[in-house]
Protein backbone atom coordinates (compact mmCIF):
# COMPACT_ATOMS: atom_id res chain seq x y z
CA UNK A 1 0.00 0.00 0.00
CA UNK A 2 2.86 2.39 0.82
CA UNK A 3 4.48 1.59 -2.53
CA UNK A 4 1.20 2.34 -4.36
CA UNK A 5 0.81 5.70 -2.54
CA UNK A 6 4.39 6.61 -3.37
CA UNK A 7 3.80 5.92 -7.09
CA UNK A 8 0.62 8.06 -7.05
CA UNK A 9 2.49 10.93 -5.36
CA UNK A 10 5.29 10.80 -7.94
CA UNK A 11 2.77 10.87 -10.82
CA UNK A 12 0.94 13.84 -9.30
CA UNK A 13 4.21 15.73 -8.88
CA UNK A 14 5.08 15.09 -12.52
CA UNK A 15 1.79 16.55 -13.80
CA UNK A 16 2.06 19.61 -11.55
CA UNK A 17 5.57 20.36 -12.81
CA UNK A 18 4.47 19.81 -16.41
CA UNK A 19 1.54 22.20 -15.91
CA UNK A 20 3.83 24.89 -14.49
CA UNK A 21 6.08 24.61 -17.52
CA UNK A 22 3.10 24.98 -19.85
CA UNK A 23 1.82 27.97 -17.90
CA UNK A 24 5.24 29.57 -18.01
CA UNK A 25 5.42 29.04 -21.77
CA UNK A 26 1.92 30.49 -22.19
CA UNK A 27 2.85 33.49 -20.03
CA UNK A 28 6.03 34.05 -22.01
CA UNK A 29 4.05 33.95 -25.26
CA UNK A 30 1.48 36.43 -23.90
CA UNK A 31 4.25 38.80 -22.78
CA UNK A 32 5.79 38.62 -26.23
CA UNK A 33 2.43 39.55 -27.76
CA UNK A 34 2.21 42.51 -25.39
CA UNK A 35 5.66 43.65 -26.50
CA UNK A 36 4.49 43.48 -30.11
CA UNK A 37 1.53 45.70 -29.26
CA UNK A 38 1.94 49.43 -29.53
CA UNK A 39 -0.17 51.67 -27.33
CA UNK A 40 -1.42 54.84 -28.98
CA UNK A 41 -3.45 57.60 -27.41
CA UNK A 42 -6.23 58.83 -29.69
CA UNK A 43 -7.74 62.16 -28.63
CA UNK A 44 -11.47 62.55 -28.72
CA UNK A 45 -13.56 65.62 -29.25
CA UNK A 46 -13.85 68.47 -26.87
CA UNK A 47 -17.19 68.62 -28.57
CA UNK A 48 -19.30 71.75 -28.83
CA UNK A 49 -22.94 71.69 -29.80
CA UNK A 50 -24.13 73.17 -33.07
CA UNK A 51 -25.77 76.11 -31.33
CA UNK A 52 -25.40 79.86 -31.67
CA UNK A 53 -23.33 79.79 -28.48
CA UNK A 54 -20.07 78.62 -30.00
CA UNK A 55 -18.21 79.36 -26.76
CA UNK A 56 -19.96 76.57 -24.89
CA UNK A 57 -17.41 74.23 -23.32
CA UNK A 58 -17.66 70.49 -23.05
CA UNK A 59 -15.68 67.92 -21.16
CA UNK A 60 -13.06 66.04 -23.14
CA UNK A 61 -13.91 62.42 -23.75
CA UNK A 62 -10.50 60.83 -24.22
CA UNK A 63 -10.31 57.45 -25.89
CA UNK A 64 -7.40 55.05 -25.40
CA UNK A 65 -6.94 52.78 -28.37
CA UNK A 66 -4.74 49.75 -28.60
CA UNK A 67 -2.84 49.78 -31.86
CA UNK A 68 -2.42 46.09 -32.67
CA UNK A 69 -0.73 43.92 -35.25
CA UNK A 70 -2.31 40.88 -33.70
CA UNK A 71 0.45 38.28 -33.39
CA UNK A 72 -1.85 35.73 -31.78
CA UNK A 73 -1.17 32.05 -32.19
CA UNK A 74 -3.27 30.16 -34.70
CA UNK A 75 -5.37 28.40 -32.07
CA UNK A 76 -7.08 31.66 -31.09
CA UNK A 77 -8.04 32.55 -34.65
CA UNK A 78 -11.70 33.02 -35.45
CA UNK A 79 -11.87 32.24 -39.14
CA UNK A 80 -14.42 34.54 -40.71
CA UNK A 81 -14.23 32.75 -44.05
CA UNK A 82 -15.33 29.43 -42.62
CA UNK A 83 -18.61 30.83 -41.26
CA UNK A 84 -19.24 33.73 -43.62
CA UNK A 85 -19.91 32.88 -47.28
CA UNK A 86 -19.55 36.55 -48.23
CA UNK A 87 -16.00 36.64 -46.81
CA UNK A 88 -16.85 39.58 -44.57
CA UNK A 89 -15.30 39.82 -41.10
CA UNK A 90 -15.09 42.53 -38.46
CA UNK A 91 -12.13 43.96 -36.57
CA UNK A 92 -12.13 42.98 -32.89
CA UNK A 93 -9.04 44.93 -31.77
CA UNK A 94 -9.39 48.53 -30.59
CA UNK A 95 -7.21 49.62 -33.51
CA UNK A 96 -5.78 47.13 -35.99
CA UNK A 97 -2.81 47.94 -38.21
CA UNK A 98 -2.98 47.17 -41.91
CA UNK A 99 0.38 46.06 -43.29
CA UNK A 100 1.86 46.08 -46.78
CA UNK A 101 3.02 42.48 -46.32
CA UNK A 102 1.82 39.62 -44.03
CA UNK A 103 4.39 40.44 -41.38
CA UNK A 104 4.14 42.39 -38.12
CA UNK A 105 7.32 44.24 -39.07
CA UNK A 106 6.12 45.22 -42.54
CA UNK A 107 5.26 48.79 -43.46
CA UNK A 108 2.02 50.02 -41.89
CA UNK A 109 -0.25 51.40 -44.60
CA UNK A 110 -3.42 51.96 -42.61
CA UNK A 111 -5.39 51.34 -39.46
CA UNK A 112 -8.88 50.02 -38.79
CA UNK A 113 -11.10 50.72 -35.80
CA UNK A 114 -12.96 48.07 -33.87
CA UNK A 115 -16.09 46.84 -35.63
CA UNK A 116 -14.89 47.79 -39.13
CA UNK A 117 -16.33 45.61 -41.87
CA UNK A 118 -13.67 44.16 -44.16
CA UNK A 119 -13.72 41.88 -47.18
CA UNK A 120 -11.28 38.96 -47.29
CA UNK A 121 -9.58 38.63 -50.67
CA UNK A 122 -6.97 36.03 -49.75
CA UNK A 123 -5.21 34.46 -46.76
CA UNK A 124 -1.76 33.19 -45.88
CA UNK A 125 -0.25 31.12 -43.08
CA UNK A 126 3.20 32.30 -41.99
CA UNK A 127 5.52 29.29 -41.83
CA UNK A 128 7.74 30.99 -39.24
CA UNK A 129 5.10 31.14 -36.48
CA UNK A 130 1.94 29.59 -37.91
CA UNK A 131 -0.11 32.81 -37.72
CA UNK A 132 -2.82 33.41 -40.30
CA UNK A 133 -2.87 36.70 -42.19
CA UNK A 134 -5.75 38.00 -44.29
CA UNK A 135 -5.43 40.04 -47.44
CA UNK A 136 -8.33 42.43 -47.20
CA UNK A 137 -10.10 45.31 -48.92
CA UNK A 138 -11.44 48.22 -46.91
CA UNK A 139 -12.77 51.69 -47.58
CA UNK A 140 -15.02 52.76 -50.41
CA UNK A 141 -14.85 54.28 -53.89
CA UNK A 142 -11.59 55.90 -54.88
CA UNK A 143 -10.37 55.50 -51.30
CA UNK A 144 -10.68 51.71 -51.26
CA UNK A 145 -7.39 50.15 -50.15
CA UNK A 146 -5.96 46.66 -49.82
CA UNK A 147 -3.51 45.23 -47.32
CA UNK A 148 -2.75 42.51 -44.78
CA UNK A 149 -4.08 42.05 -41.24
CA UNK A 150 -3.69 39.31 -38.65
CA UNK A 151 -6.80 37.10 -38.59
CA UNK A 152 -6.53 36.70 -34.82
CA UNK A 153 -8.22 40.05 -34.31
CA UNK A 154 -11.32 39.47 -36.40
CA UNK A 155 -14.75 37.97 -35.78
CA UNK A 156 -17.42 36.78 -38.19
CA UNK A 157 -20.32 38.13 -36.12
CA UNK A 158 -20.15 41.82 -35.27
CA UNK A 159 -22.57 41.49 -32.37
CA UNK A 160 -19.84 39.64 -30.46
CA UNK A 161 -18.13 43.01 -30.07
CA UNK A 162 -21.12 44.85 -28.65
CA UNK A 163 -21.92 45.59 -25.02
CA UNK A 164 -25.29 44.32 -23.74
CA UNK A 165 -27.01 47.71 -24.19
CA UNK A 166 -25.83 47.91 -27.81
CA UNK A 167 -26.85 44.32 -28.58
CA UNK A 168 -30.44 45.30 -27.75
CA UNK A 169 -30.52 47.81 -30.64
CA UNK A 170 -32.26 47.22 -33.95
CA UNK A 171 -29.75 46.54 -36.73
CA UNK A 172 -32.25 44.75 -38.98
CA UNK A 173 -33.15 46.06 -42.46
CA UNK A 174 -35.61 48.95 -42.22
CA UNK A 175 -38.46 49.75 -44.57
CA UNK A 176 -37.14 53.06 -45.91
CA UNK A 177 -38.48 55.03 -48.82
CA UNK A 178 -36.28 55.36 -51.89
CA UNK A 179 -37.86 58.64 -52.96
CA UNK A 180 -41.21 60.40 -52.73
CA UNK A 181 -42.26 61.28 -56.31
CA UNK A 182 -43.88 64.52 -55.13
CA UNK A 183 -40.81 65.33 -53.00
CA UNK A 184 -37.73 64.30 -54.99
CA UNK A 185 -34.41 64.02 -53.22
CA UNK A 186 -31.83 66.76 -53.66
CA UNK A 187 -28.03 66.65 -53.41
CA UNK A 188 -27.93 69.15 -50.60
CA UNK A 189 -25.49 72.04 -50.47
CA UNK A 190 -26.99 73.85 -47.54
CA UNK A 191 -26.67 76.66 -45.01
CA UNK A 192 -28.23 77.16 -41.59
CA UNK A 193 -30.73 79.95 -40.79
CA UNK A 194 -31.89 81.02 -37.33
CA UNK A 195 -35.49 82.09 -36.85
CA UNK A 196 -34.22 85.69 -36.92
CA UNK A 197 -32.42 85.35 -40.27
CA UNK A 198 -35.41 83.52 -41.72
CA UNK A 199 -37.83 86.25 -40.68
CA UNK A 200 -35.76 89.36 -41.40
CA UNK A 201 -34.08 91.13 -44.30
CA UNK A 202 -31.25 88.62 -44.11
CA UNK A 203 -33.50 86.08 -45.86
CA UNK A 204 -33.47 88.01 -49.14
CA UNK A 205 -29.68 88.33 -49.12
CA UNK A 206 -29.32 84.58 -48.47
CA UNK A 207 -31.67 83.81 -51.35
CA UNK A 208 -29.56 86.03 -53.62
CA UNK A 209 -26.43 84.27 -52.36
CA UNK A 210 -27.99 80.93 -53.30
CA UNK A 211 -28.56 82.22 -56.83
CA UNK A 212 -24.89 83.17 -57.15
CA UNK A 213 -23.52 79.92 -55.70
CA UNK A 214 -24.15 76.18 -55.55
CA UNK A 215 -26.19 76.56 -52.36
CA UNK A 216 -29.62 75.00 -52.89
CA UNK A 217 -30.87 74.30 -49.35
CA UNK A 218 -31.81 76.24 -46.21
CA UNK A 219 -31.85 74.46 -42.86
CA UNK A 220 -34.23 76.64 -40.86
CA UNK A 221 -35.01 76.65 -37.15
CA UNK A 222 -38.64 75.62 -36.72
CA UNK A 223 -38.19 74.80 -33.03
CA UNK A 224 -34.99 76.43 -31.84
CA UNK A 225 -32.57 75.93 -28.93
CA UNK A 226 -34.77 77.98 -26.60
CA UNK A 227 -37.92 76.10 -27.56
CA UNK A 228 -39.39 78.93 -29.68
CA UNK A 229 -41.47 78.24 -32.79
CA UNK A 230 -40.75 79.78 -36.20
CA UNK A 231 -44.50 79.99 -36.88
CA UNK A 232 -47.62 79.33 -34.85
CA UNK A 233 -48.17 75.60 -34.32
CA UNK A 234 -51.10 73.74 -32.82
CA UNK A 235 -48.57 71.38 -31.26
CA UNK A 236 -47.04 74.15 -29.17
CA UNK A 237 -50.49 75.41 -28.21
CA UNK A 238 -51.29 71.94 -26.88
CA UNK A 239 -48.01 71.04 -25.17
CA UNK A 240 -46.16 74.30 -24.41
CA UNK A 241 -48.16 77.45 -25.28
CA UNK A 242 -45.31 79.78 -24.36
CA UNK A 243 -43.38 78.40 -27.37
CA UNK A 244 -45.82 80.26 -29.62
CA UNK A 245 -45.15 83.68 -28.11
CA UNK A 246 -42.37 84.66 -30.54
CA UNK A 247 -43.36 83.08 -33.89
CA UNK A 248 -41.71 85.70 -36.15
CA UNK A 249 -43.20 84.23 -39.34
CA UNK A 250 -46.87 85.27 -39.34
CA UNK A 251 -47.70 84.04 -42.86
CA UNK A 252 -46.01 80.67 -43.21
CA UNK A 253 -47.67 79.92 -46.56
CA UNK A 254 -46.21 83.07 -48.15
CA UNK A 255 -42.84 82.33 -46.55
CA UNK A 256 -42.70 78.82 -48.00
CA UNK A 257 -43.91 79.98 -51.41
CA UNK A 258 -41.08 82.51 -51.55
CA UNK A 259 -38.52 79.78 -50.90
CA UNK A 260 -40.08 77.38 -53.38
CA UNK A 261 -40.28 80.07 -56.05
CA UNK A 262 -36.52 80.47 -55.64
CA UNK A 263 -35.87 76.71 -55.87
CA UNK A 264 -34.77 76.38 -52.26
CA UNK A 265 -34.98 72.89 -50.75
CA UNK A 266 -36.19 73.36 -47.18
CA UNK A 267 -35.17 71.44 -44.06
CA UNK A 268 -36.93 72.05 -40.75
CA UNK A 269 -34.46 71.94 -37.85
CA UNK A 270 -36.16 70.78 -34.67
CA UNK A 271 -34.23 70.93 -31.41
CA UNK A 272 -35.49 67.77 -29.81
CA UNK A 273 -34.63 67.16 -26.16
CA UNK A 274 -33.09 70.44 -25.01
CA UNK A 275 -36.19 72.50 -24.32
CA UNK A 276 -36.32 75.26 -21.67
CA UNK A 277 -39.93 76.17 -22.44
CA UNK A 278 -41.26 72.62 -22.24
CA UNK A 279 -39.42 71.95 -18.98
CA UNK A 280 -40.81 75.17 -17.52
CA UNK A 281 -44.29 73.89 -18.35
CA UNK A 282 -43.49 70.42 -17.02
CA UNK A 283 -40.71 70.65 -14.41
CA UNK A 284 -41.39 67.07 -13.39
CA UNK A 285 -40.27 65.97 -16.88
CA UNK A 286 -36.90 67.72 -16.78
CA UNK A 287 -33.69 65.80 -16.11
CA UNK A 288 -33.07 66.21 -12.38
CA UNK A 289 -29.70 66.97 -10.82
CA UNK A 290 -29.86 64.92 -7.61
CA UNK A 291 -27.14 67.06 -6.03
CA UNK A 292 -29.23 70.23 -6.17
CA UNK A 293 -32.75 68.89 -6.49
CA UNK A 294 -33.19 71.19 -9.50
CA UNK A 295 -33.44 70.69 -13.25
CA UNK A 296 -30.14 69.83 -14.89
CA UNK A 297 -28.62 72.52 -17.09
CA UNK A 298 -25.57 72.45 -19.33
CA UNK A 299 -23.02 75.25 -19.48
CA UNK A 300 -25.29 77.28 -21.77
CA UNK A 301 -27.77 77.49 -18.87
CA UNK A 302 -30.59 75.77 -20.78
CA UNK A 303 -32.71 73.01 -19.30
CA UNK A 304 -33.03 69.53 -20.75
CA UNK A 305 -36.12 67.36 -20.75
CA UNK A 306 -35.73 63.61 -20.48
CA UNK A 307 -35.31 61.88 -23.84
CA UNK A 308 -37.30 59.02 -22.26
CA UNK A 309 -40.39 61.28 -22.09
CA UNK A 310 -42.97 59.93 -24.58
CA UNK A 311 -45.05 63.09 -24.31
CA UNK A 312 -42.08 65.10 -25.54
CA UNK A 313 -41.72 62.63 -28.41
CA UNK A 314 -45.32 63.37 -29.37
CA UNK A 315 -44.74 67.13 -29.13
CA UNK A 316 -41.61 67.15 -31.31
CA UNK A 317 -43.17 64.89 -33.93
CA UNK A 318 -46.37 66.95 -33.94
CA UNK A 319 -44.29 70.08 -34.67
CA UNK A 320 -42.50 68.16 -37.44
CA UNK A 321 -45.83 67.13 -38.98
CA UNK A 322 -46.97 70.75 -39.14
CA UNK A 323 -43.68 71.73 -40.76
CA UNK A 324 -44.17 69.00 -43.35
CA UNK A 325 -47.72 70.09 -44.07
CA UNK A 326 -46.72 73.68 -44.79
CA UNK A 327 -44.15 72.47 -47.32
CA UNK A 328 -40.82 71.61 -45.69
CA UNK A 329 -39.12 68.84 -47.64
CA UNK A 330 -37.25 67.31 -44.76
CA UNK A 331 -37.17 67.19 -40.96
CA UNK A 332 -33.83 67.35 -39.17
CA UNK A 333 -33.76 66.46 -35.49
CA UNK A 334 -30.99 68.20 -33.56
CA UNK A 335 -30.04 67.57 -29.93
CA UNK A 336 -31.47 64.12 -30.50
CA UNK A 337 -29.38 62.81 -27.64
CA UNK A 338 -28.82 62.93 -23.91
CA UNK A 339 -26.94 65.92 -22.46
CA UNK A 340 -23.16 65.73 -22.29
CA UNK A 341 -22.32 63.84 -19.10
CA UNK A 342 -18.57 63.56 -19.53
CA UNK A 343 -18.89 60.18 -21.20
CA UNK A 344 -21.33 59.02 -18.52
CA UNK A 345 -19.35 60.30 -15.53
CA UNK A 346 -22.26 62.47 -14.36
CA UNK A 347 -24.90 59.76 -14.72
CA UNK A 348 -24.74 58.89 -11.02
CA UNK A 349 -25.89 62.43 -10.20
CA UNK A 350 -28.64 62.72 -12.82
CA UNK A 351 -32.17 61.37 -12.74
CA UNK A 352 -33.18 60.82 -16.37
CA UNK A 353 -36.76 59.79 -15.41
CA UNK A 354 -36.12 56.42 -17.05
CA UNK A 355 -39.34 54.63 -16.15
CA UNK A 356 -39.03 52.15 -19.03
CA UNK A 357 -35.60 50.82 -18.11
CA UNK A 358 -34.15 51.64 -21.54
CA UNK A 359 -30.50 52.32 -22.30
CA UNK A 360 -29.58 55.70 -23.75
CA UNK A 361 -28.90 54.44 -27.30
CA UNK A 362 -32.08 52.36 -27.23
CA UNK A 363 -34.16 55.41 -26.33
CA UNK A 364 -32.64 57.56 -29.06
CA UNK A 365 -33.12 54.87 -31.68
CA UNK A 366 -36.69 54.20 -30.55
CA UNK A 367 -37.54 57.89 -30.81
CA UNK A 368 -36.17 58.09 -34.35
CA UNK A 369 -38.05 54.93 -35.37
CA UNK A 370 -41.24 56.42 -33.97
CA UNK A 371 -40.61 59.71 -35.76
CA UNK A 372 -39.87 57.93 -39.04
CA UNK A 373 -43.05 55.88 -38.88
CA UNK A 374 -45.19 58.93 -38.14
CA UNK A 375 -43.54 61.34 -40.56
CA UNK A 376 -43.28 59.01 -43.53
CA UNK A 377 -47.04 59.47 -43.79
CA UNK A 378 -46.32 63.13 -44.53
CA UNK A 379 -43.86 62.18 -47.29
CA UNK A 380 -40.88 64.00 -45.83
CA UNK A 381 -37.34 62.71 -45.29
CA UNK A 382 -35.86 62.35 -41.82
CA UNK A 383 -32.36 63.42 -40.73
CA UNK A 384 -30.53 63.32 -37.40
CA UNK A 385 -27.67 65.54 -36.24
CA UNK A 386 -24.99 63.72 -34.25
CA UNK A 387 -21.57 64.49 -32.81
CA UNK A 388 -18.83 64.22 -35.43
CA UNK A 389 -16.70 61.93 -33.28
CA UNK A 390 -19.48 59.32 -33.05
CA UNK A 391 -18.19 57.81 -36.30
CA UNK A 392 -14.74 57.30 -34.79
CA UNK A 393 -15.54 55.74 -31.41
CA UNK A 394 -16.96 52.34 -30.57
CA UNK A 395 -19.58 53.41 -28.03
CA UNK A 396 -22.35 56.00 -27.76
CA UNK A 397 -20.13 58.57 -25.98
CA UNK A 398 -22.62 58.55 -23.11
CA UNK A 399 -24.99 60.52 -25.36
CA UNK A 400 -27.12 57.70 -26.72
CA UNK A 401 -25.70 58.30 -30.20
CA UNK A 402 -24.38 55.02 -31.62
CA UNK A 403 -23.59 55.37 -35.30
CA UNK A 404 -25.14 52.19 -36.66
CA UNK A 405 -28.26 52.51 -34.51
CA UNK A 406 -29.03 55.98 -35.85
CA UNK A 407 -27.90 55.63 -39.46
CA UNK A 408 -29.93 52.46 -39.84
CA UNK A 409 -33.27 54.14 -39.07
CA UNK A 410 -33.16 57.59 -40.74
CA UNK A 411 -32.77 58.88 -44.28
CA UNK A 412 -29.85 61.23 -43.56
CA UNK A 413 -27.23 61.06 -40.82
CA UNK A 414 -25.62 64.44 -40.22
CA UNK A 415 -22.39 64.32 -38.21
CA UNK A 416 -21.17 67.73 -37.03
CA UNK A 417 -17.60 67.53 -38.32
CA UNK A 418 -16.37 70.95 -37.28
CA UNK A 419 -12.55 70.69 -37.00
CA UNK A 420 -12.60 73.13 -34.07
CA UNK A 421 -14.65 70.67 -32.05
CA UNK A 422 -12.05 67.90 -31.99
CA UNK A 423 -9.57 67.73 -29.12
CA UNK A 424 -5.88 68.17 -29.83
CA UNK A 425 -4.23 65.04 -31.26
CA UNK A 426 -7.47 63.54 -32.52
CA UNK A 427 -6.51 61.59 -35.64
CA UNK A 428 -2.92 62.32 -34.55
CA UNK A 429 -3.38 65.97 -35.58
CA UNK A 430 -1.82 68.42 -33.09
CA UNK A 431 -4.62 70.98 -33.48
CA UNK A 432 -7.44 69.62 -35.68
CA UNK A 433 -8.83 73.11 -36.26
CA UNK A 434 -5.62 73.94 -38.13
CA UNK A 435 -6.06 70.91 -40.40
CA UNK A 436 -9.49 71.23 -42.01
CA UNK A 437 -8.86 68.75 -44.83
CA UNK A 438 -7.20 66.08 -42.71
CA UNK A 439 -9.74 66.28 -39.88
CA UNK A 440 -12.74 65.99 -42.17
CA UNK A 441 -11.05 63.31 -44.25
CA UNK A 442 -10.44 60.99 -41.28
CA UNK A 443 -13.87 61.60 -39.76
CA UNK A 444 -15.64 61.06 -43.09
CA UNK A 445 -13.62 57.94 -43.78
CA UNK A 446 -14.69 56.43 -40.47
CA UNK A 447 -18.30 57.37 -41.20
CA UNK A 448 -18.25 55.62 -44.56
CA UNK A 449 -16.73 52.53 -42.95
CA UNK A 450 -19.38 52.48 -40.22
CA UNK A 451 -22.19 52.64 -42.75
CA UNK A 452 -20.94 49.37 -44.25
CA UNK A 453 -21.90 47.58 -41.02
CA UNK A 454 -25.65 47.95 -41.48
CA UNK A 455 -28.17 46.83 -44.12
CA UNK A 456 -30.07 50.11 -44.57
CA UNK A 457 -27.62 52.94 -43.89
CA UNK A 458 -28.59 56.59 -44.17
CA UNK A 459 -27.01 58.97 -46.65
CA UNK A 460 -24.13 60.78 -44.96
CA UNK A 461 -24.59 64.53 -45.08
CA UNK A 462 -22.19 66.30 -42.67
CA UNK A 463 -22.20 69.74 -41.14
CA UNK A 464 -18.89 71.50 -41.78
CA UNK A 465 -17.27 74.63 -40.40
CA UNK A 466 -17.65 78.09 -41.90
CA UNK A 467 -16.56 80.13 -38.88
CA UNK A 468 -13.32 80.95 -37.10
CA UNK A 469 -13.01 79.27 -33.70
CA UNK A 470 -11.29 82.04 -31.78
CA UNK A 471 -11.62 80.10 -28.51
CA UNK A 472 -9.30 77.34 -29.77
CA UNK A 473 -5.65 77.89 -28.91
CA UNK A 474 -3.71 77.63 -32.16
CA UNK A 475 -6.81 78.11 -34.30
CA UNK A 476 -6.66 79.36 -37.87
CA UNK A 477 -8.91 81.81 -39.69
CA UNK A 478 -11.52 80.07 -41.81
CA UNK A 479 -12.29 81.37 -45.26
CA UNK A 480 -12.55 80.13 -48.83
CA UNK A 481 -9.52 77.83 -48.71
CA UNK A 482 -10.54 76.14 -45.45
CA UNK A 483 -14.15 75.58 -46.48
CA UNK A 484 -13.10 74.21 -49.85
CA UNK A 485 -10.63 71.88 -48.14
CA UNK A 486 -13.43 70.39 -46.04
CA UNK A 487 -15.67 69.90 -49.06
CA UNK A 488 -12.82 68.19 -50.93
CA UNK A 489 -12.20 65.86 -47.98
CA UNK A 490 -15.83 64.79 -48.15
CA UNK A 491 -15.70 64.32 -51.90
CA UNK A 492 -12.53 62.26 -51.58
CA UNK A 493 -14.56 59.87 -49.45
CA UNK A 494 -17.47 59.74 -51.87
CA UNK A 495 -19.70 62.14 -49.91
CA UNK A 496 -21.34 64.70 -52.19
CA UNK A 497 -23.61 66.58 -49.77
CA UNK A 498 -22.83 69.05 -46.99
CA UNK A 499 -24.24 71.84 -44.85
CA UNK A 500 -22.33 74.93 -43.73
CA UNK A 501 -22.62 76.08 -40.13
CA UNK A 502 -22.07 79.67 -39.10
CA UNK A 503 -23.88 80.88 -35.96
CA UNK A 504 -24.30 84.37 -37.45
CA UNK A 505 -25.51 82.95 -40.78
CA UNK A 506 -22.76 84.74 -42.75
CA UNK A 507 -21.21 82.37 -45.24
CA UNK A 508 -18.14 82.28 -47.48
CA UNK A 509 -19.65 82.58 -50.95
CA UNK A 510 -16.37 82.06 -52.80
CA UNK A 511 -16.06 78.56 -51.34
CA UNK A 512 -19.36 77.34 -52.79
CA UNK A 513 -19.33 78.77 -56.29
Amino acid sequence: MRRFSLIVAILMLFFVVQGCVQNRESSTQHNQQQQDTVQEQEGAQNVKDDTQNQDENHDQNEQNHQDTDGDLDQDSDQDGQANNPENIVYVSADRLNVRKEPDANAEKIGQLMQGSSIEILDEKIREEDGTKWLYISYGAGDQALEGWISSGYTVADRTELLSPDLKALDFSPQNKVTEYPENPRVKVKGVYLTIYSASGSRLDSLIEMAKRTNINTFVIDVKDDNGHMLFYTKAAEKYAPKANELTPIKDIEAFMKKLKDNNIYTIARIVTFKDPIYTEQYPERAILDKRTGKAHVQKDGLRWASPHDRQLWEYDVAVAKEAARVGFNEIQFDYVRFPDSGGGKLDQYLDYRNTNGESKPETIQNFLKYAYEELSKEKVYIGADIYGLVASVTDDMGLGQYWEAISNVVDYVCPMMYPSHYANHTYQLPIPDAYPYETIYHSARDAVMRNKNIPTPAIIRPWIQDFTATWVKGHIKYGEEEVRAQIKALEDNGIDEFMLWNPGNRYTEEAVK
